[in-house]
């Protein structure tokens, strides 16, 4: 089998979902990019037997084939070779032969028909959704999901879907993030928990755009298409918590604040805090708001204070700044609105502006005030 195709190309093609591949596999053969040759056209594929990845592009070719080729080798070669066509011949051993204006690079490859299945994607629910949709909610929420391997359903992000909207939400216990869509409609009420390493792969293989993706689900497996990318998960198979029990009714103070200066004098301040904790208290007194930390092993302490719009009583509330920072990085507008009531309940971040279809909130539980 032969085929000839751009240097270039192909290594952008294969960095987009080189990201699946992992570096220490149980069977070497996950290592592998699977090359399908069929009427001029290439699909590679890359998997980790959860997550699965495919890209497809023009060659030029002589005949349909298969073959493995070891992945971080083709990739570690074509990061140097200058953009031309190469040309690949695989005998009937699986050696392949790469040929480039000035070299001749040999690398075994291997059997593709031990390379693992895909799912199939039968008994699938469709809708469409634009590419930036669904990267914004990604980028929204992934940094608030659980690494605690002991609470499953809260390892991923959970897809809320209605015929009105789309809902991304994620939470680790200690914060919350709910971010929905009102321009997807959805073909009914459903929901699914996608795990967080597919959802990190799809953000940087997606252009933040106005191109259409389709997304299909069934039980077990997620499918999403964009051109000529597929890409296809298994699912978190638990019951994600009832998250809407834990965002207060009510919380009757407002404050208002500059993010940008706000997340600044938190970046200062934490650095004063106790590292396992990174404590950060908020005391507000009308229009002023007092930033302070301390961590007492080592006698270190920060204090800082700015300008805020205040509506409510006075009020001494302490809160993890990494959270906090984080939170505010998800926030895109010049303002943002804390919602308060007491030292002892959760508080309520969202953004001053946001577009006509969206709606963010994020939610943080307090820490103890030490007094």
């Amino acid at each position: 089998m032969k085929f000839i195709v751009s240097s270039s190309a192909l290594l952008k093609q294969l960095q987009q979902i080189s990201g699946v591949i992992n570096a220490n596999t149980v069977l070497p053969i996950l290592e592998d990019f699977l090359f399908e040759i069929e009427k001029n056209k290439l699909t590679v594929v890359a998997t980790d037997l959860e997550t699965v990845m495919r890209v497809q592009m023009d060659v030029e070719a002589n005949e349909n084939g298969r073959v493995c080729i070891p992945a971080k080798i083709l990739i570690d070669s074509l990061k140097n070779i200058p953009d031309q066509p190469l040309s690949f011949n695989i005998d009937k051993n699986f050696a392949v032969e790469l040929t480039s204006d000035n070299g001749k690079y040999k690398v075994m490859g291997e059997n593709p028909d031990n390379f693992p299945k895909e799912p199939v994607a039968d008994d699938t629910t469709s809708f469409t959704i634009i590419s930036s949709a669904l990267v914004t909610g990604i980028n929204k929420t992934l940094f608030a999901v659980s690494t605690d391997d002991l609470r499953p359903a809260m390892t991923g992000v959970y897809f809320e879907l209605d015929e009105k909207y789309i809902q991304f939400v994620s939470t680790d216990a200690h914060r919350l993030v709910r971010y929905k869509r009102t321009d997807v409609a959805c073909p009914r009420k459903d929901a699914f928990i996608v795990p967080k390493k597919p959802l990190n792969i799809l953000k940087s293989a997606l252009p933040l755009n106005s191109d259409e993706l389709t997304i299909s689900y069934n039980s077990n497996h997620l499918f999403v298409k964009h051109g000529s990318t597929q890409m296809s998960c298994r699912l978190i198979d638990a019951r994600f918590p009832d998250y809407k029990v834990v965002i207060p009714a009510d919380n009757p103070y407002k404050l208002t604040v500059n993010r940008s200066d706000f997340q600044s004098a938190l970046r200062r301040i934490s650095v004063f805090s106790n590292k396992s904790t990174n404590q950060v208290v908020l005391n507000i007194q009308g229009s002023e708001l007092n930033l302070a930390a301390q961590d007492v092993d080592f006698s270190f302490e920060g204090n800082e204070r700015m300008k805020c719009q205040y509506d409510g009583e006075d009020l001494a509330i302490a809160f993890n700044a990494r959270f906090l920072i984080e939170m505010l990085n998800a926030a895109d507008s010049g303002e943002i609105n804390v919602e308060l009531s007491t030292a002892t309940k959760a508080g309520i971040l969202k953004p001053v502006e946001v577009d006509e279809n969206e709606e963010l909130l994020m939610l943080v539980m307090p820490l103890m005030l030490n007094n």
